[in-house]
């Protein structure tokens, strides 16, 4: 297959995109392992723990107010066989303003607040009029703060978070789903919180737990397939697109599903891999940057397999989603090349010459015999 030569890759021009190259030794190599993706964690990097389930609008509060003693505001004195000194008002669902209303306390917000926040506020409002009162606000019905976990997972789930104790990560998140229904390698997760979406492959949640954040009220998850496939040009054996079909692979792994290299035309010094690397990766591997205005810079990786060196590094470069490998050609064969196609445009002008020969013999001969 015809494509760059590896001089015109190594000096880092092109007419459309500008690209930095990058030797891929025992530094580079280091570098990307202490920067690989880390999708999830990178976009929703608060680490925390969710701090309490704050009602919202829709979800059914229950409200129980303590009296000290009898003959209070709620309380009558003539109470007579009581379970104790208390009365639970009627369950009431948080309107659309986001209010409740209790008894000589009038409306009280409850939409995005804590039920020891909204405690406080009642008891305020009647410690003037109540004897010592104490109020217990709890949740009967949850209707908001739920999380959905919806896609490739073999039960589809919407489930209110936890009010207590440990909280959920996104792993957590999948299992009450039921778990993933396809094979791990070549599944997705997509996290939507406040706006925000980050995908982010399965495998990166278990090995890289960093990704594994936790579940927050109104998250939803979706899980879909998609096969993690590379690319592959040049003097490969095959080109085209190969699947992962593994939790990772690396390059020289991903160069031999490619058919390796095809020996009559590959250069093994000329091995190149292409990718985008966000810029401080780029930074820390020596790119000058300053001519890149993105935050992700074009990258072309080149290892050689004819250093015994090389196929080390390659072992320790993770391949990752839509990467490029490109084998350029020895340069004999772009030499041949050349040579063929002088001897074929040196072939076709002989043929012409002797072409108008034949024509001039033929007018020749017609000429001597019409005499």
């Amino acid at each position: 297959m015809s494509g760059p030569s590896s001089l015109e890759i190594r000096t880092e021009h092109s007419p459309t995109l500008p690209y930095a190259v990058v030797r891929l030794d025992a530094r580079a190599v280091q570098v990307l392992e202490s920067y690989e993706p880390n999708v999830l964690g990178g976009v929703f990097t608060d680490r925390r723990q969710p701090t309490g389930i704050k009602f919202g609008i829709g979800d059914v509060v229950n409200v129980t107010i303590f009296e000290a003693a009898a003959g209070g505001l709620f309380i009558p004195i003539e109470a007579g066989v009581r379970p104790g000194n208390f009365v639970n008002l009627p369950a009431q669902t948080v309107d659309n303003d986001g209010n409740i209303s209790v008894p000589y306390a009038g409306t009280i917000r409850a939409a995005g607040r804590t039920n020891v926040q909204v405690q406080a506020e009642i008891v305020e409002k009647i410690k003037n009029r109540a004897i010592e009162p104490q109020v217990v606000v709890s949740l009967g019905e949850q209707r908001t703060s739920l999380v959905s976990v919806v896609g490739d997972v073999r039960t589809p789930t919407r489930y209110p978070m936890p009010a207590t104790g440990a909280q959920d990560r996104i792993t957590d998140a999948l299992t009450r789903a039921g778990g993933i229904s396809g094979q791990g390698w070549e599944t997705w997760v997509m996290l939507e919180r406040d706006g925000k979406r980050a995908t982010v492959p399965f495998a990166n949640l278990v090995y890289m737990p960093a990704n594994n954040i936790y579940v927050q009220p109104g998250d939803r998850i979706y899980v879909y397939r998609e096969p993690m496939k590379f690319l592959a040009f040049g003097a490969t054996g095959q080109q085209g697109e190969f699947n992962f079909d593994a939790w990772k692979i690396n390059l020289a792994q991903a160069v031999a599903k490619a058919g390796g290299l095809f020996d009559l035309q590959a250069d093994p010094g000329s091995i190149f891999l292409y990718r985008r690397e966000p810029r401080e990766v780029a930074e820390k591997l020596g790119v000058d940057c300053t001519k890149f205005t993105s935050g992700l810079i074009p990258i072309v990786f080149t290892v050689s397999f004819q250093d015994p060196a090389g196929y080390f590094h390659a072992t320790k470069v993770a391949m990752r989603p839509f990467d490029i490998i490109y084998v350029a050609n020895a340069i004999q064969v772009d030499t041949t090349k050349f040579l063929n196609f002088i001897d074929k445009a040196v072939g076709t002008a002989d043929n012409g010459v002797n072409l108008i020969n034949d024509i001039y013999i033929a007018r020749y001969n017609s000429r001597l015999h019409g005499r």
